[in-house]
């Protein structure tokens, strides 16, 4: 969205960045059936967690969704052309919540280091388990090798405010409530916004009883979600994986 006109101090700073995000979402077309990959999980190999339709409440003939991953596309002067990416899913290799931002490859990247991998930058801001902020940059490899590798600007607030008390999201909510503040909150017409977005494509499923691709538990989801995301120009980078500081969280290199 865009920055609101204000966010705290007068008392329609709530409307000024509820109306910006009712703006944005107006923006966005309905999600497409070519936009989106839908999953089911399967058993593990070892039977030691059930299939979604092994489990005794779940009809065996279930086409519900376990996994999802869709492409947004904001039709506004700033964000045109640029794909937005949601995905989510049960029965996954890690349990967290992100935001990543890819940039575009660097200019003459490829022709520089030839024939080797040069991944593209991404800032990662990191909601859960461990709230983090980094960097994922191509700097020199050590040594005296001129190869371009992948490294962090970490910002853990583990460790940087480790002296601080740490309140989780509710937390801050229930604070909200107390101060009748209803900024972090949705609106009515926020909502009808929202719905809009996926609502044809959520009738369209239901109604032609659209099969979810099967895929592994324990692993990333239906190989076709890396192959949408591909194709609409995301680039998927699995070489590394980095271990922050602080509370050694995992971060993987990619969603």
């Amino acid at each position: 969205m865009e920055p609101p006109v204000a966010v705290t101090g007068d008392q329609d700073s709530a409307s000024f960045v509820r109306d910006e995000k009712v703006k944005v979402l107006n923006c966005i077309d309905p999600v497409k059936l070519d936009d989106c990959v839908l999953g089911q999980y399967l058993a593990p190999e070892d039977g030691s967690e059930p299939s979604y339709t092994g489990d005794p409440s779940v009809p065996d003939d279930s086409v519900t969704p376990t996994f999802a991953t869709m492409v947004l596309w904001i039709n506004n002067p700033r964000w045109d052309g640029v794909p937005f990416i949601l995905k989510a899913g049960k029965a996954l290799n890690e349990r967290k919540g992100e935001i990543r931002i890819q940039f575009k490859p660097a200019p003459g990247a490829n022709r520089m280091f030839a024939g080797q991998e040069v991944p593209r930058n991404e800032l990662v801001m990191r909601l859960q388990p461990d709230e983090a902020v980094y960097m994922k940059a191509n700097v020199k490899s050590p040594g005296l090798k001129t190869t371009p590798v992948m490294s962090e600007l970490d910002l853990s607030y583990a460790e940087r405010y480790a002296d601080e008390e740490m309140f989780d999201a509710y937390t801050r909510l229930i604070l909200e409530v107390i101060r009748g503040r209803q900024a972090t909150f949705v609106r009515d017409d926020e909502l009808k916004a929202a719905w809009a977005i996926f609502t044809p494509l959520l009738h369209r499923i239901e109604a032609e009883r659209i099969k979810p691709i099967p895929y592994d538990f324990g692993g990333r989801g239906p190989p076709e979600s890396d192959q949408l995301l591909k194709s609409r120009g995301y680039y998927q980078y699995h070489g590394g994986k980095y271990t922050g500081r602080g509370k050694r969280m995992s971060m993987l290199g990619g969603p």
